[in-house]
């Protein structure tokens, strides 16, 4: 990083909550800590559960405990910097702090776009294969899957990030947003920056579409599947199987268009990653079975320690 960066801005400050009455910026630290916790236990119990319990040890279930830890990591890189500018109005971030946050920002939301493609092949192996499915996603090939899922993550928040924090800063060092952004630590660079915004805007565009594509090919070839089944039962079974995730994938990408990127930012950072067990959980009867079955080993475990 050009050393002009450290002596012309070493901080920068966090203004998205600046101006709201302190009654308001109170009920918002109280509603994002609670928002918070139930990511933090919902999506812990997810992984805790498909690690335990054998009868989720399939691939569908491997990559849900994929999706879990990426919202762990989505949530732990915004939420609890937010929740210090609510609750301490601590609105500074460094530099150093700053450029962290950024790169974990894209690292996890690129790699959670692969996943989230990786899961609807899952799907559509499952649905349109199903006596192979075993063969095909057999424990190297969901391994490599997930390995090729979070791989994208790396380059591009290395490249975008390393990019952008080479800029010289100057001037304001005030970010109008409630974490370090692209756009509005952007905005306060004093350099020629259109060659970095025509990569970060094919970049998306590929980062995006690339997997959103994957995806409609995927969920094309189940719904021809599932067309071909002859008993409403049976269709009704198959779709059971990937509504959770379709839910999913469409609240992800419902929430990650560029022209509501500030507003609807709280929702993909904060509300999505809350909604990923709460889907998982409340659609899915054997996720939900193996809650049941999890509670009370747990329960049976207490009761002798209490006993001894």
């Amino acid at each position: 990083m050009a050393e002009g960066n450290w002596t012309s801005v070493g901080a920068f400050i966090l203004t998205s909550f600046s101006s709201l009455p302190p009654g308001v910026q109170s009920f918002l630290f109280l509603t994002f800590l609670s928002v918070y916790l139930v990511t933090l236990m919902g999506n812990g119990l997810i992984i805790l559960v498909t690690w335990a319990d054998p009868m989720l040890h399939s691939p569908m279930y491997f990559f849900l405990r994929n999706l879990s830890f990426l919202e762990i990591g989505f949530n732990l890189v915004i939420v609890p910097k937010m929740l210090g500018t609510l609750m301490a109005q601590d609105t500074a971030i460094s530099f150093l702090g700053c450029a962290a946050q950024m790169y974990f920002f894209f690292f996890f939301g690129v790699s959670e776009c692969f996943l989230l493609a990786t899961m609807a092949y899952d799907r559509y192996v499952a649905i349109c294969h199903p006596l192979r499915y075993p063969v095909i996603m057999n424990p190297r090939t969901r391994a490599k899957l997930a390995v090729a899922s979070w791989f994208p993550g790396v380059p591009v928040a290395t490249v975008q990030t390393t990019w952008l924090f080479s800029f010289p800063f100057c001037g304001t060092n005030k970010v109008n947003h409630f974490f370090c952004d692209s756009p509005p630590v952007l905005r306060l660079v004093c350099a020629d920056t259109a060659f970095f915004e025509i990569y970060a805007i094919v970049g998306t565009i590929l980062v995006v579409m690339i997997p959103c594509l994957l995806i409609l090919c995927s969920y094309t070839r189940i719904a021809a599947a599932i067309g071909k089944i002859p008993s409403a039962k049976g269709r009704h079974k198959a779709f059971s199987t990937c509504s959770s995730h379709l839910l999913f994938v469409s609240l992800f990408y419902s929430t990650n268009s560029p022209e509501s990127k500030k507003v609807l930012s709280l929702s993909y950072t904060v509300v999505t990653p809350m909604l990923n067990p709460i889907i998982y959980s409340l659609r899915n009867n054997e996720v939900k079975n193996a809650l049941g079955r999890t509670f009370r080993k747990t329960s049976l475990i207490n009761s002798s320690v209490m006993v001894c």
